[in-house]
């Protein structure tokens, strides 16, 4: 059940760290359909390979071949609830549109979803409030929450498209996600999918175009990321304060938004800021503190200190810059400590400029 689960928030998130950026090199990852009746036609189509993931409503399951996984509910309606039966237990997945989602209880896994331009300003406000005054919307940090569609809400991810992931609605028709603008029909192949989401997305300035395409204005999400070019860093903040609180920890503060370890250190304009997710971050409570990685999804937890030396790197890009706030001698050391466990401290431009 875990790996389907896993497959589920593929699907459900767009994203997917051990995929490449072309996807599956033989079908489609993970296919959600609406309509029973056309699983017979995708199992014979090159939407399916060796390694889909078909989820079918009613469908009893298969391990024969592609994996087809049976459900019931609906994988769309704001509100709904899918479940996947099992004899170890059902799984049970709520939905809900990301609007209302701060006003309802969690009570378990819960798929959050923006379904129309009211989810995405709501969206935007909760970050731009977590950015100013580091205050996370409580319901998106908790532990069983999963926020969908991340790849058109400024993650840095190059794996969405139809080779990762694909939704067939009641009428055949297909997108990446429920919210998705149509890429094609039944019976249209892969390749045909992936270039028509090629071109979709060759008209934007960000990615991705498509998959709530269908629910929000492309030149109303493309101005928003645009004014916020942080919003990956933002979502990933968003998964190590998550992945902190799965852990058992107290909610931390993250460096960049709204809090500093060390003051004076740059905030807005901060070096790790313009490297997206490709530099760490680093998050602390009262009693611990941790660098977190988005690739890979790596937590480290480091004393205070270290912490702080950590940020300066971040903030200021270099080692030279660094050393106003830090001694030079412990950000040379921890830039090494990292870099032998495959993380940088500063962004590849500036390593010689800092050393």
């Amino acid at each position: 059940m875990s790996g389907i689960k896993g497959r589920l928030t593929v699907w459900a998130a767009g994203t997917d760290s051990a995929a490449s950026p072309a996807g599956s090199a033989s079908g489609t990852g993970v296919i959600v359909l609406e309509n029973a009746g056309h699983l017979a036609q995708v199992l014979r189509s090159d939407l399916v390979g060796p390694h889909t993931t078909v989820f079918a409503p009613g469908h009893t399951g298969s391990s024969e071949g592609p994996a087809v996984v049976g459900y019931e509910g609906s994988p769309s309606e704001s509100g709904a609830e899918f479940s996947i039966p099992s004899d170890s237990g059902d799984f049970f997945l709520q939905l809900q549109s990301y609007g209302i989602s701060e006003y309802m209880s969690v009570v378990g896994p819960t798929l959050v979803r923006v379904a129309d331009p009211a989810d995405f300003d709501a969206y935007l406000a909760d970050a731009d409030r977590a950015r100013q005054d580091g205050v996370f919307a409580d319901f998106l940090t908790h532990p069983v929450i999963q926020l969908g569609d991340l790849s058109a809400l400024g993650a840095d991810a190059t794996a969405d498209g139809p080779r990762l992931r694909l939704y067939v609605n009641r009428a055949g028709e297909l997108s990446t996600s429920p919210g998705g603008s149509r890429l094609g029909a039944l019976g249209d192949g892969l390749a045909a999918l992936h270039a028509e989401w090629v071109r979709i997305n060759a008209a934007s300035a960000h990615p991705c175009a498509v998959s709530l395409g269908a629910v929000v204005p492309e030149a109303e999400r493309a101005a928003a990321l645009g004014e916020r070019p942080w919003l990956g860093r933002y979502l990933a903040a968003v998964e190590a304060v998550r992945r902190l609180r799965f852990g058992g920890s107290a909610v931390p503060r993250v460096s960049g938004f709204g809090h500093r370890l060390t003051a004076g250190l740059p905030d807005g304009d901060a070096a790790a800021d313009a490297a997206g997710t490709g530099l760490p971050l680093v998050l602390w409570t009262d009693e611990a503190a941790y660098v977190y990685t988005a690739t890979g999804g790596r937590t480290f937890q480091v004393d205070h200190l270290t912490a702080r030396i950590v940020e300066a790197l971040l903030a200021c890009g270099s080692i030279a810059a660094a050393a106003v706030f830090a001694d030079r001698e412990a950000l040379e050391g921890a830039a090494a400590r990292f870099a032998a466990a495959g993380v940088r401290l500063t962004p590849p431009a500036l390593v010689a400029v800092g050393s």
